[in-house]
C-alpha cells in the first residue's frame, strides 16, 4: 500500500484525525486521485473498523473516533470528488424522528455511511415527517435512515413512513430504521425495508440496497 494511503488507513484505525488529514494532503500532493484516496484509504479502513467492531475488538467510542478521523479527510476530499464527478454509492437522507433529540447513534451511522462512499443529507434531530418527505424530493435520495432512542418516539417512525407513502415516494426509497428500542419485528410491522442494530450493520444494509 502506498505510504500516504497507509497513513490514512492507519490514522483512521487509530482515530487520529490529524494523521488522516496529513495523509490525504500528502497523497494529493503525490498526485493520487481523490477517488483512489477515498476507496483505498478511507473506505477500506472503515470496512476494517466495522469488522473490528463486530468482532468485539472495537466498541462505540473507538467507532466514533475512527469515524471522526475519517471525516477530517473527507472534508478535504468532498469538493474534489464532486469536481472529478465521482458518483457516490448513493444518497441517504438521515434523521432522528420527531420528538427525539438523541443524535450520537444517528451521527455515527451517518459517518459510517459516509465512509462507505454515500452522500449524506443529515436532517438532525426532532425531524418532522414532512421534513423527511421534502428532503427525499429535493435530494433525490434513494435511502432514508431513521433513528429513535426512546420507546415514546418510536411511534414517529410509522407516521413518517405514512407521510412518505402519502407523497407517493414510498416506491422510490428504501427505508431503514434503528435505535435502542427498535427491533427487526417492529421494523417489519411498520413497513420499513430494514433494521440495523448498530452503525456497522447499517453500513452493510445500505450497501445491499445499492448493490
Amino acid at each position: 500500500m502506498e505510504a500516504h494511503i497507509q497513513k490514512i488507513h492507519d490514522g483512521i484505525l487509530a482515530g487520529n484525525r490529524e494523521e488522516v488529514v496529513e495523509g490525504v494532503q500528502g497523497a494529493l500532493q503525490a498526485n493520487t486521485s481523490a477517488e483512489t484516496i477515498l476507496k483505498e484509504g478511507m473506505m477500506s479502513a472503515m470496512t476494517e473498523v466495522g469488522r473490528l467492531f463486530e468482532e468485539g475488538e472495537y466498541f462505540v467510542p473507538e467507532l466514533l473516533v475512527a469515524a471522526r478521523a475519517m471525516q477530517g479527510g473527507m472534508e478535504i476530499l468532498k469538493p474534489l470528488l464532486v469536481a472529478a464527478d465521482v458518483a457516490p454509492a448513493g444518497k441517504v437522507v438521515i434523521g432522528t424522528v420527531k420528538g427525539d433529540l438523541h443524535d450520537i447513534g444517528k451521527n455515527l451511522v451517518g459517518m459510517m455511511l459516509e465512509g462507505a462512499g454515500f452522500e449524506i443529507h443529515d436532517l438532525g434531530t426532532d425531524v418532522e415527517p414532512e421534513k423527511f418527505v421534502e428532503a427525499i424530493q429535493t435530494t433525490d435520495a434513494r435511502i432514508v435512515a431513521m433513528s429513535a432512542l426512546l420507546t415514546t418516539t418510536m411511534t414517529s417512525m410509522p407516521v413518517t413512513i405514512e407521510a412518505i407513502k402519502a407523497a407517493n415516494l414510498r416506491d422510490k426509497v428504501k427505508i431503514m430504521v434503528g435505535g435502542a428500542p427498535i427491533t427487526d419485528a417492529f421494523a417489519k410491522q411498520i413497513g420499513a425495508d430494514g433494521f440495523a442494530p448498530d452503525a456497522s450493520q447499517a453500513d452493510k444494509l445500505a450497501l445491499s440496497y445499492v448493490g
